[in-house]
């Protein structure tokens, strides 16, 4: 076979793979039954002076924020259910 037939060959087998395994990522990780919206989540911490907020993600039950308070880089651990900032510390 030519060689660049093998080369599409293999990029069409491997794209073909992708949409599956981009799906079983986004299934892994959602919040947990009862969780607030998150945009209501980051309402609230822009109220207690969490501004702006640049990163969000959801590791272990828990919404992961990086955001700064009084200029400061911070990254937070807060409960998708209540809202609640478990854990605060200034970021790397």
């Amino acid at each position: 076979m030519n060689p660049l037939r093998s080369l599409l060959v293999a990029a069409v087998f491997a794209s073909a793979s992708m949409p599956q395994a981009l799906a079983a990522d986004e299934e892994e990780e959602k919040p947990p039954p009862g969780a607030m919206a998150l945009s209501t989540v980051l309402t609230q911490l822009e109220q207690q002076g969490y501004t702006p907020i640049i990163e969000v993600s959801l590791s272990n039950d828990r919404w992961e924020v990086e955001a700064y308070k009084t200029g400061e880089k911070r990254e937070l651990e807060v409960d998708p259910n209540t809202g609640a900032v478990l854990s605060d510390k200034p970021s790397d």
